[in-house]
């Protein structure tokens, strides 16, 4: 896993998610190739709530690896899979080349009611990431969150949490998004105070739309720092103006970030390819 980010130089990396429909396939793999052409070190495919649409999952990142010749890593969550369906799904990546999965817990599906979830499997993820260990030779990347995960009674016991993930396996973290580097700051300072000295991807979200903020903000959890939300307050009835002011956000993150010696950038490209290119172009 550590193979697929340059620990010494400056590397990126992106996030697509897959089609919900068959026939949306032509689509994605068009947006992949032109994703192709920016040269990221490797490409993440997300994983449907609880599991769902696994095999688009296994079918994108097949496609990135096996005819695009990127590095893929496939996300893999275990709210609501048993040992048996993570099984399933490890035989279907491994049938495709795949060896490298990012290991989440995931969102509690609506679905799920409280006995299953208190019943379930995997509590954490680093459960399945020691299983993973255990039973596959698998390379496992973990996630981590700047802000703390919101079940986390503090960002020190969240460390905690985090430290564990990583002894249970985890090669590299990925950040779950952020809008302030300064929260990225302290919390990468206080990880390596807790002897984490796996590398650390910082994930990066361009916000291009107002509805795109109040989406993610309700889902990541993150903070929104005045000066974005100053931008969506004179840009909301300016698409084109707000969609550049939400690239130029991001790219200053990057840049603030590689001159603070963040070298590992992971960009949750929310398959849009020219707003990714643009970025891309702009930092590099």
């Amino acid at each position: 896993m550590k193979e697929l980010i340059k620990k010494e130089s400056f590397s990126v990396s992106l996030e697509v998610f897959p089609p919900k429909k068959e026939e949306e396939f032509p689509g994605a793999f068009e947006l992949l190739n032109k994703l192709t052409l920016l040269n990221p070190d490797f490409i993440s495919v997300t994983y449907g709530a609880g599991g769902s649409r696994s095999k688009k999952t296994v079918d994108i990142a097949s496609y990135i690896h096996n005819t695009l010749h990127i590095p893929a890593l496939a996300h893999l969550t275990c709210v609501g899979n048993t040992k048996t369906d993570i099984d399933a799904v490890v035989a279907d990546l491994k049938a495709a080349g795949i060896k490298n999965v990012l290991a989440l817990r995931g969102d509690r599906p609506s679905y799920m009611t409280d006995e299953q979830f208190d019943s379930r499997e995997f509590e954490h993820a680093s459960d399945m990431i020691s299983y993973l260990k255990e039973t596959t030779d698998f390379h496992i990347a973990g996630a981590c969150y700047p802000e703390k995960h919101f079940e986390a009674e503090s960002i020190e016991k969240d460390i905690e949490y985090l430290a564990h993930k990583v002894n249970s396996g985890a090669e590299i973290l990925i950040s779950q998004l952020f809008f302030d580097n300064d929260v990225f700051y302290r919390f990468e300072e206080s990880a390596r105070k807790s002897s984490i000295t796996v590398p650390i991807c910082a994930g990066i979200m361009p916000i291009t739309t107002s509805k795109q903020l109040g989406t993610t903000v309700s889902l990541s959890g993150s903070s929104v720092p005045k000066k974005l939300a100053d931008i969506i307050a004179t840009y909301d009835d300016k698409p084109e103006d707000m969609r550049k002011a939400g690239i130029e956000y991001a790219v200053n993150q990057i840049l603030d970030l590689k001159a603070h010696g963040v070298n590992n950038i992971h960009i949750y490209s929310m398959n849009k390819a020219k707003t990714t290119k643009e970025i891309m172009e702009a930092i590099r």
